[in-house]
């Protein structure tokens, strides 16, 4: 009996060292030392403050910042005193925790209704040009921290506007915060929506007097 288990226990602890210790510690470290930034999140800091993640999108209203696209990520609702039992689930953007979209199809009078209101509102700050399908549209993820440069593009006056800078000025801005295809040949360009507003807040700072 003991010649069958020794070797299974012995196997059993070699593995479990290798691949539950050895294994782990290895990749971890080899990830920290040659991707420390993607390993940790890639975390974006200003003044040494982690103020979002390159990877997860964030809700900005205000007509100061670019908008990113909408998000249809919920978080569980309120817990009812009563009955104890969680009611129905809120809508948060962005919710990283609730990563998934909407799943709502062409036939949903809510989703219609809401792009409706979404075009709406956009028509209204920029009645130009046509409104970009990233700015009604969730992604399915729900968790999109980039936009099409057409949806930046379409941002453009309202910020310029709200900030008192120039077109030509937030232009620069979106152009620097662009990441094109990579090697010229895979992925489409995009705008890092949370870098582009730091990016905007930077340059009002350097533009304020001190």
């Amino acid at each position: 009996m003991l010649s069958y288990l020794r070797p299974a226990a012995v196997l059993l602890l070699a593995f479990t060292l290798l691949t539950g210790l050895a294994y782990p510690f290895a990749v971890t470290g080899i990830a920290q030392l040659l991707f420390s930034s993607k390993a940790n999140g890639s975390l974006i800091e200003r003044d040494g403050t982690v103020v979002g993640s390159q990877l997860i999108g964030q809700a900005f209203s205000s007509n100061r910042y670019f908008h990113g696209r909408p998000s249809a990520t919920t978080a569980p609702g309120a817990v009812d005193k009563m009955t104890g039992e969680t009611l129905a689930a809120v809508p948060a953007p962005y919710n990283a925790a609730a990563s998934g979209a909407s799943n709502a199809g062409p036939t949903s009078s809510a989703l219609l209704e809401r792009i409706r209101r979404a075009y709406a509102k956009l028509r209204s700050e920029n009645a130009h040009v046509p409104v970009p399908v990233d700015l009604v549209t969730s992604s399915a993820s729900g968790l999109d921290p980039h936009i099409t440069p057409a949806a930046a593009e379409f941002q453009v006056p309202r910020v310029a506007r709200a900030r008192h800078m120039t077109e030509e000025q937030v232009r620069a801005l979106v152009a620097a915060n662009t990441t094109q295809r990579w090697i010229g040949l895979f992925g489409e360009p995009v705008v890092n929506v949370l870098q582009l507003n730091l990016a905007l807040d930077a340059a009002a700072s350097a533009a304020s007097p001190h």
